[in-house]
């Protein structure tokens, strides 16, 4: 049997997907969310492709005709994971002596402004999306990080996995205390 995405004849790369792709994407990411909210780790990384590159690098204020080389991969980052990156990772965050989530943090993530694309390769989708993280830990920290992230999603029978993410926050700089987070 081929895959639904792969054997749709209008496919185009970079064209958008039909509406009801679009719902399974919005259902995917919004599964993904309620997962990381739930601190539901293992399930989470069972969303991750083997080959998975989640990667969010850092910002750097520079003027306008700096170019885009502050999001070169090889620059600095705050996440440049592979899967056993993010196993290790998640394993920490399982420890009961990961002192930075004792008492653990509180997470809500909301996803919105999804916009899926048909990817350069059959049965894969570039996804864009935007997200507010907010954080809550012991009686008076509270953060906040937005972004957007840019998905390749690889289609896994007939749901999604998550071959590749960037993440670009709109912070500079982080005035958090710890950055425990998967966005």
């Amino acid at each position: 049997m081929s895959s639904p995405l792969a054997s749709l004849a209008a496919w185009q790369a970079g064209e958008p997907v039909d509406s009801e792709t679009t719902r399974r994407v919005e259902q995917f990411l919004y599964r993904e969310a309620r997962l990381l909210d739930a601190e539901l780790w293992d399930q989470w990384l069972g969303l991750m492709a083997q080959d998975v590159h989640y990667w969010m690098p850092a910002i750097e204020n520079r003027r306008r005709g700096g170019g885009l080389s502050a999001y070169a991969p090889g620059g600095g980052a705050y996440f440049d994971d592979n899967h056993l990156d993010l196993e290790r990772r998640v394993a920490r965050y399982q420890q009961p002596s990961a002192w930075a989530e004792d008492p653990p943090t509180r997470h809500v993530h909301v996803i919105s402004n999804v916009e899926a694309l048909w990817g350069a390769t059959a049965g894969e989708l570039i996804v864009h999306s935007v997200f507010v993280n907010y954080r809550s830990r012991g009686e008076a920290d509270n953060d906040m990080l937005l972004g957007r992230r840019e998905d390749l999603l690889r289609e896994r029978g007939n749901d999604f996995c998550i071959a590749r993410r960037k993440i670009v926050i709109t912070q500079s700089l982080l005035m958090s205390k710890n950055l425990n987070t998967f966005l």
